[in-house]
């Protein structure tokens, strides 16, 4: 995908409102106790914020891997982004994974609350980059 600088600010700016919006979706699943759909809704506010990040370096990940790897190699690595953030998005992924597709993996009260703080740290770098 090529894009001008003019397009990236904008798609950037959906990719985060889709990001706020599953972060919404996350705390308001922690509040009713459905702890497995609030660590999904987690991963995708990451997921979603992270794109975000990319596609206004000019990177556009097809996969959930690629973003995690990407957002490694272009902001990690160049320590524009803490690595916190990587592992932030490496820990969701893994939850997300066992919590959809385990067939006997437990999230309980906590895990679902610590996805929730996780995916708050990449939409908080939102104007770290720009």
């Amino acid at each position: 995908m090529t894009l001008s600088t003019d397009d990236k600010k904008p798609l950037s700016d959906v990719r985060y409102a889709k990001a706020r919006e599953a972060l919404t979706d996350a705390h308001a699943t922690l509040s009713d106790k459905r702890f497995n759909t609030a660590v999904n809704h987690s991963y995708y506010a990451a997921l979603n914020a992270v794109r975000a990040l990319l596609i206004l370096d000019g990177v556009n990940p097809e996969s959930y891997g690629g973003a995690g790897s990407t957002l490694g190699f272009r902001f990690i690595k160049t320590e524009l982004l803490p690595l916190s953030v990587a592992k932030d998005f490496k820990t969701l992924l893994t939850k997300r994974i066992n919590g959809d597709y385990g067939d006997f993996e437990l999230i309980t009260p906590e895990d679902a609350e610590d996805c929730v703080q996780r995916a708050e740290a990449p939409l908080d770098k939102k104007d770290t980059l720009r």
